[in-house]
């Protein structure tokens, strides 16, 4: 299975990290999510600014990406410019904090 992952806390948070690290287990996961917290900005999209997409490594593992633009960016340049194909799932989580 392949997953795509994203959140809205940011690709450096705990919960992203457990998320994938879960999901890898059963597939191939790409992470793809703000390069900044972008809480309470799930549906929102950018407009006027240009998006770029950020390669980053944690430990060994490669396919995390980190997007300066919202959620709902990260799965979009996910599925239609960094997978070669449409991921099986898109997973959203683990959130930081209470929202």
């Amino acid at each position: 299975m392949r997953f795509l992952v994203t959140n809205d806390d940011g690709v450096e948070s705990r919960g992203i990290a457990a998320l994938a690290e879960a999901l890898a287990e059963a597939g191939e996961v790409t992470v793809v999510a703000p390069l900044l917290e972008q809480s309470a900005a799930g549906h929102a999209i950018t407009m006027h600014t240009p998006l770029r997409i950020f390669e980053k490594y944690r430990g060994d593992r490669n396919g995390w990406h980190a997007v300066n633009g919202t959620p709902a960016d990260c799965v979009k340049l996910g599925i239609d410019n960094i997978l070669d194909a449409p991921p099986d799932a898109v997973v959203s989580g683990i959130n930081h904090g209470a929202n």
